[in-house]
């Protein structure tokens, strides 16, 4: 592509070879901007050898892509990530490689066969030739040999901090062909003999909680517990659901009671030390940007990014969100623009100071990073939540609804009274992220107004530790209590 600014082409037009020239050395040349951002780990797509942008097909596991300026760059970002205090975490397939990978001529006992002897193709694709465990050489190569594919990146003079595997409810197992319990566990505990604080992140949709007890998986991309929620709640369709036609014809809406028992039924099933290091995310590479959708105003794209605090585990940036990245929502094309470095309008800052304020109240705050969580109102489309550690105390609000709302919050449930104002550091004059004109009550007695973490104003009441609170349609707060 000639011009960094050309939106993406889709796969009938270009292959998946629409280049745009951006390597690892232009990551590491943004680092003051992630730092502003308040990123304290990178999690990166496909670096490895191959022939597509999206490096799913991979042709050699064991070099970076020369494009991307080859094993040395990798060498100089880690080190260059590592010295400002950021983790790195890499990109994987070992599911399926591309059909260019010399394994599928020198190999072929790597891979699963179709009855006519041709590679099976994982989703039916023939690119991407799926990996057969049975084999022990292959296991050796992938991760079991001291220089396996999995253990060299976590190595000197690389030192990568984790994995990302990606397809990985359905790694290792095909028709009769079931390893992926036993296989699991080997590689898990080859990583972690690397390395014990090694983050592993699976890609699963769904419920799986058999991989998240401790001896696995820390986390996987967690749509179940938190992305296909939040995106529910804020009127779109379920991401899983979604591909089946006659579930869309369901009417429905999710509740904030639908809200609770679909996140309890995730984080109920797995323990705490895990919970807290889930990573929630609600936009990513495999799915539609959330504020691109038109049905999603920048209030509902806020109520989202307080989720983010408000749920346990660990925040997770979609690169460009920030920035009200341009996009559509019909093809993965659209969630994948190059980053729009350069924009600067209000709608950009707008964004990019909401997300720098939430990951600076996460890395300030510890009972938005390790803290306790209690749901304490949840009705029609209105949550209240509460996240505490010790004697800090702090109340979210969430409201998906088309009109206002008076509620009670009985705060005294936490050991506290009223709400306070406070600027959390920041100069009073940066505070305001709002976007939207929200209508207030006045009118309720008792009332007075309150300024939250982002600058946004609301009126509250409080008596016998029961906060009384006027909530805009569409409105998200979150503020501290004592």
């Amino acid at each position: 592509m000639e011009d960094w600014n050309e939106d993406p082409r889709t796969h009938k037009e270009s292959f998946a070879m629409d280049f745009y020239g951006g390597d690892l050395k232009g990551i590491e040349d943004k680092i003051p901007y992630l730092k502003e951002l308040g990123v304290t780990a990178i999690y990166l797509n496909p670096i490895f050898e191959s022939y597509s942008t999206h490096k799913y097909d991979c042709v050699d596991y064991f070099h970076v892509d020369k494009h991307f300026g080859g094993d040395e760059a990798l060498v100089e970002l880690s080190k260059a990530l590592h010295e400002n205090d950021m983790k790195l975490v890499l990109d994987i397939s070992i599911n399926h490689t591309g059909c260019a990978n010399a394994w599928t001529k020198d190999k072929k006992e790597f891979y699963f066969k179709k009855e006519d002897g041709s590679l099976l193709g994982w989703a039916g694709f023939s690119t991407l030739p799926v990996l057969d465990y049975r084999s022990e050489e292959l296991r050796d190569l992938i991760y079991r040999n001291d220089d396996s594919v999995l253990k060299k990146w976590l190595k000197e003079p690389y030192n990568i901090d984790g994995w990302r595997f990606d397809v990985a409810d359905v790694f290792a197992r095909n028709g009769e062909v079931q390893l992926a319990d036993e296989v699991w566990h080997e590689v898990c505990k080859a990583i972690r003999d690397v390395n014990k604080d090694a983050i592993i992140i699976g890609e699963h949709w769904a419920d799986c909680a058999e991989y998240l007890q401790g001896d696995l998986w820390n986390t996987p991309m967690n749509y179940y517990g938190f992305g296909r929620i939040i995106r529910q709640f804020a009127g779109l369709p379920d991401l899983f659901l979604m591909r089946n036609e006659a579930f869309l014809k369901v009417d429905y809406e999710m509740s904030a009671s639908d809200v609770i028992n679909r996140t309890d039924s995730h984080y109920s099933s797995i323990p705490q030390v895990l919970a807290d290091t889930q990573m929630n995310l609600f936009d990513s590479h495999d799915i539609a940007r959330l504020h691109n959708h038109d049905s999603i105003t920048f209030a509902k794209w806020k109520s989202a990014v307080l989720a983010q605090l408000l749920w346990t585990g660990i925040p997770c940036i979609h690169y460009g969100d920030e920035l009200a990245i341009d996009g559509y929502t019909e093809h993965d094309s659209g969630f994948r623009y190059p980053m729009p470095w350069g924009k600067d309008d209000e709608n950009s800052r707008l964004h990019f100071n909401l997300y720098s304020r939430m990951t600076k109240l996460r890395r300030e705050i510890d009972a938005f990073s390790e803290g306790g969580r209690k749901v304490l109102f949840a009705d029609g489309k209105v949550l209240a939540i509460a996240r505490f550690m010790d004697d800090e105390k702090y109340v979210g609000i969430i409201s998906m609804e088309n009109e206002d709302r008076t509620i009670d919050i009985p705060v005294w449930t936490i050991g506290a009274k009223d709400a306070i104002t406070e600027s959390f550091g920041i100069d009073s004059e940066d505070l305001s992220c709002e976007a939207e004109a929200f209508s207030y009550n006045t009118d309720i007695e008792k009332m007075t107004e309150k300024v939250d973490a982002f600058g946004e104003h609301f009126m509250c009441g409080a008596e016998n530790g029961i906060l009384k609170i006027n909530v805009p349609a569409f409105a998200s707060y979150i503020f501290k209590v004592r």
